[in-house]
């Protein structure tokens, strides 16, 4: 199979340069478009599935929560070793058939179980591209643009959302039917295509060729995107890289057996994927119609509201891009834990206040002040460090390893979250969201290194000698 797209024929402008890195984003993040559309068009389907194919409760929940365990869960964890495997590029080539085969299963099935079967298929293909889209990205950029062009993946995955929560309302007001649900779900086969078809045009990671030994055409990838200069200094840095590590990339198992800073690394990770999932944002993705629907709102009205979460996830998360640029990432996640406490225990007030078109209104503002400090400090900086902080012997695997967590953290919330609002209510729930969000801003104080501003090399360098903060102070003096 072919890895690499025709190299350039000339040293390309600086022009050139930059719009082959805006082709490889825009394409290689319609995995995040798809990602952000499978599980957001479900918040809308679910009004009108759940009468069509006659669902109970714990139906309604398998069916929401079964992309993400065991679909994307496994997905994520099977996904960094295809990635490893097979390139970065071809793995994204999978993840798009898998997208678009199943869109169409979804859209066509016929009871609950067929539903369930399609909804783990279309989740695989969601946890596999939640690996592989970063780490592509994350090792196509020069180091001064990848954390935006990471990040823009966040940006895809919250616009996925928004167009879902926007074609669900679209569709609920156009066409009068109880399958309306299942165009509402067809729809994501038409970025799945897309994804296919430009993939094809795009070259394999240089960091997957320079770790085999294949430098001449890690150069090639290279002079897509760098002058010269950079493209020899970047080179010895992967050679030097690939070097060091030996065989390891081979036995990525071994390494984090044998090597104790990797296995720190990797509890990092987990720990990153697990705060960012129990901010609780996706109870607002999966169940935000639901909510507003038992405030008082008409199912329509609750679709049509639900399109201001989806535009504040947007905005937040340019605005994070943005920030990303010059603030560094713990600063980004401790004032994005401080808003999320604050949030929640605002919404755990206004879940107190009268049932009415108001109140539902006002608990709607919240959840929108909510999804803005996770989108702008949170999740585009959690996925961005999740890309950066694995040494590349075991990048594939502890990636996939991570984002298995964070899908199954994801799943669980997701799962559990309708159970206990009937038998708590709102507010206790809220108020067990804040509580937790607290530990987790401890977690970052504590844990979390900060990576702006250095090269992918330099920075497993940094945690190989211990040169980056990786664990407290005390244990660095006794290692």
């Amino acid at each position: 199979m072919s890895h690499t797209a025709s190299p350039p024929t000339s040293t390309p402008s600086a022009s050139s340069r930059k719009g082959f890195l805006v082709k490889l984003t825009v394409i290689s993040t319609l995995g995040g478009l798809l990602f952000g559309y499978d599980t957001g068009v479900i918040s809308g389907a679910l009004l009108y599935m759940r009468d069509d194919l006659a669902m109970n409760a714990v139906q309604e929940a398998w069916v929401v929560s079964s992309l993400l365990f065991p679909g994307a869960a496994f997905g994520a964890l099977l996904g960094g070793r295809i990635a490893d495997a097979l390139g970065r590029k071809w793995s994204l080539i999978v993840c798009a058939l898998i997208f678009l085969v199943g869109a169409i299963l979804c859209a066509i099935a016929p009871n609950v179980e067929i539903m369930v079967g399609a909804r783990i298929l279309l989740g695989f293909g969601v946890g596999a591209a939640a690996v592989s889209a970063p780490l592509y990205l994350a090792e196509m950029a020069p180091a001064e643009k990848r954390g935006r062009m990471v990040t823009i993946n966040e940006l895809m995955i919250v616009t996925g959302q928004m167009l879902a929560f926007a074609i669900n309302a679209l569709l609920a007001v156009t066409i009068d039917g109880a399958h309306v649900w299942r165009v509402m779900l067809a729809v994501a086969a038409i970025p799945a295509i897309a994804l296919l078809i430009g993939m094809f045009a795009l070259p394999e990671s240089p960091r997957w060729f320079g770790a085999r030994g294949q430098v001449d055409q890690a150069r090639k990838v290279l002079a897509f995107s760098r002058s010269q200069d950079e493209i020899d200094t970047e080179l010895a840095e992967i050679e030097s890289t690939a070097k060091a590590e030996g065989n390891s990339r081979k036995h990525a198992w071994l390494a984090l057996r044998n090597n104790r800073w990797m296995r720190r690394l990797l509890w990092i990770g987990f720990g990153l994927a697990a705060v960012q999932q129990a901010t609780g944002i996706n109870t607002v993705n999966y169940y935000a119609p639901s909510i507003l629907t038992r405030s008082g709102l008409g199912d329509q009205a609750a679709l049509i509201a639900t399109i201001g979460v989806g535009v504040t996830s947007v905005t937040m998360t340019i605005l994070g891009i943005w920030l990303l640029g010059f603030v560094p990432r713990r600063v980004m996640l401790m004032i994005g834990f401080g808003g999320v406490v604050g949030s929640q225990l605002l919404l755990a007030f206004l879940f107190t206040l009268p049932e009415s078109d108001a109140t539902s209104y006002t608990i709607l503002a919240g959840m929108m002040i909510f999804v803005a400090f996770v989108q702008a400090f949170i999740g585009t900086c959690v996925w961005l460090l999740l890309s950066e902080i694995f040494p590349l012997a075991i990048r594939g695997l502890a990636m996939g390893m991570a984002v298995f967590v964070l899908w199954t953290v994801n799943a669980a919330i997701s799962f559990v979250f309708p159970i206990i609002v009937e038998a708590f209510g709102s507010t206790p729930t809220f108020l067990l969201f804040a509580a937790v969000n607290v530990v987790s801003l401890l977690f970052v104080w504590r844990a979390v290194p900060e990576t702006k501003g250095r090269t992918l090399e330099t920075l497993e360098e940094d945690f190989r000698t211990q040169a980056i903060r990786t664990m407290p102070r005390h244990e660095r003096l006794t290692h």
